[in-house]
């Protein structure tokens, strides 16, 4: 624990991160000078292109180009690469945009884990981008918190605390048509800058002829209250047609009087409709099973590969020689006694929850010791799902 607390005072610039979370968080930014000393990141330009032609990864180009905006989407290949220019302009210049880099290399999911003072439930993923000299996406802001990290080369960051958020029109990004700095600074390597939502922001790469920029972007997690209630009707939708709330099973209306007016949806059906609508109603717990099948749910284009099938025998022994972690795709939540991994739920008490919340908070588990056969039944089930694997972080 001491530890941790002593990583985060470093990541933070000294602050705590009960300080951090209560002056900085979702008020105001900050710069942390050398918040990861000596970091120059875990990607070559070539290695991040690389990704960027594989099918399993998001990636964009975005360029700028006598004006105007552009953004291709990947896979890519050697010959979009091959065609960018090769000595940008202030007025055509591009930047390669990767997403999810964690789900794809375990150096980017133990970058996450260093932000362990915000909720698991909280966090997106973890964006790496590269930009030659003058590149970037232009005057923008974002509805979610930020961390960017400055890996190889510099960047120059503009910020802007404007209320005027209009837009580009037929921009492919949330582009600022106005923007007015009012802060500036230059990150270097190991710099870092967080920023919370709505402040209107822009980088820009800076080279010094040698190196070209690489920031990598820890985005977190902001539903729409408009999102967060429509998918939790559908989760109360499920809820009814499992039976778990109960309603009568068919209107009735023994008591029906003769209307003026056939045609006419009268009072009394509606008070009786009303009134067994309000039969339907909902604990914390049921919106902690909502929020925690809801946010721990893949993206669509995440995908599992099942892991080859081993006897369980072979599993138990290879579980207590080297544990086990999560697969870099995988999210796990709890609440409670409710544990949730990658949108599925479990209930667990006693040792076996305790395992369970080491497990979902370290994305690893020491498993040397485990006797609940329950337990070693659902671990296994999980890693032939693929959402488990042997190669611990």
């Amino acid at each position: 624990m001491q530890n941790k607390k002593s990583n985060s005072l470093q990541l933070l610039g000294g602050l705590t991160p009960e300080t951090f979370l209560a002056d900085y968080w979702q008020k105001k930014p900050l710069l942390i000078k050398k918040a990861i000393p000596d970091f120059t990141g875990f990607l070559s330009p070539d290695e991040l292109a690389g990704l960027a032609c594989e099918d399993a990864v998001q990636s964009r180009i975005v360029k700028y180009k006598k004006g105007k905006w552009h953004a291709d989407h990947g896979p890519f290949n050697e010959y979009d690469f091959a065609n960018l220019p090769e000595k940008p302009t202030a007025d055509n210049n591009w930047t390669l945009l990767v997403q999810s880099v964690n789900h794809h290399l375990p150096e980017g999911t133990a970058l996450l884990q260093q932000f362990n003072f915000i909720p698991h439930a909280r966090l997106d993923d973890l964006m790496v981008s590269y930009a030659p000299d003058g590149g970037g996406v232009g005057p923008h802001f974002d509805s979610y918190d930020v961390f960017l990290l400055q890996g190889q080369g510099k960047r120059l960051w503009r910020i802007s605390e404007q209320t005027d958020l209009s837009l580009v029109e037929n921009a492919p990004l949330r582009i600022l048509q106005n923007f007015d700095t009012s802060q500036e600074w230059l990150l270097e390597a190991g710099d870092m800058l967080y920023l919370p939502p709505q402040l209107a922001h822009w980088g820009i790469a800076v080279s010094d002829g040698a190196t070209d920029c690489m920031t990598y972007s820890i985005g977190f997690r902001a539903p729409k209250n408009q999102e967060l209630a429509t998918e939790f009707l559908g989760f109360m939708q499920d809820q009814l047609n499992q039976d778990k709330l109960i309603l009568n099973d068919i209107y009735q209306d023994a008591d029906l009087e003769l209307q003026d007016h056939a045609a006419e949806v009268g009072k009394e059906m509606i008070a009786k409709v009303s009134a067994n609508l309000q039969k339907i109603k909902w604990s914390d717990e049921l919106i902690g099973e909502f929020l925690g099948t809801y946010l721990s749910e893949p993206k669509a284009n995440v995908v599992f590969e099942p892991n080859r099938k081993i006897s369980m025998r072979h599993f138990t022994e290879k579980l207590a020689k080297i544990g086990i972690t999560l697969d870099l795709k995988s999210k796990m939540l709890f609440s409670a006694d409710s544990f949730y991994l990658n949108g599925e739920v479990c209930k667990w008490t006693g040792e076996p929850a305790r395992t369970l919340t080491q497990l979902a908070d370290q994305r690893c588990i020491v498993a040397s010791n485990i006797q609940d056969v329950l337990l070693l039944q659902q671990l296994y089930d999980w890693y032939i799902a693929g959402y488990l694997r042997f190669d611990p972080l």
